[in-house]
């Protein structure tokens, strides 16, 4: 297998580690209402970057699936959609957690 070949398996799989993860890190930061652009900074600020084509359509799935509650308010002169988790949003997330916690804990003795 090519250098090449090896990076782009390694950021296939790279991404496919992540994609989970990513859903858990947006569920977290919104026990705090944030719009779009806020909670991307945030997410970046703690080392979860995200591009906005990855996390727009995930925050209108996460709303559409009943973990998220928003709406429009005008800020600073222009319109911004605040996110923030709803009572299923927040049950989720405990669940989620908890089965994180797990699994992290497992994969930490493996490796």
């Amino acid at each position: 297998m090519s250098q090449n070949d090896e990076a782009l398996l390694f950021e296939s799989l790279r991404l496919e580690l992540r994609r989970g993860s990513l859903i858990l890190a947006v569920l977290a930061s919104l026990r705090r209402e944030q719009y779009g652009y806020s909670l991307r900074v945030a997410l970046g600020e703690v080392g979860v970057e995200m591009e906005e084509s990855t996390l727009y359509p995930l925050l209108r799935r996460l709303e559409s699936q009943g973990l998220l509650d928003s709406e429009w308010r005008e800020e600073e002169r222009r319109k911004k959609r605040f996110y923030r988790l709803s009572p299923r949003g927040e049950a989720m997330l405990a669940r989620l957690a908890t089965e994180w916690r797990g699994l992290s804990a497992s994969l930490e003795k493996m490796l």
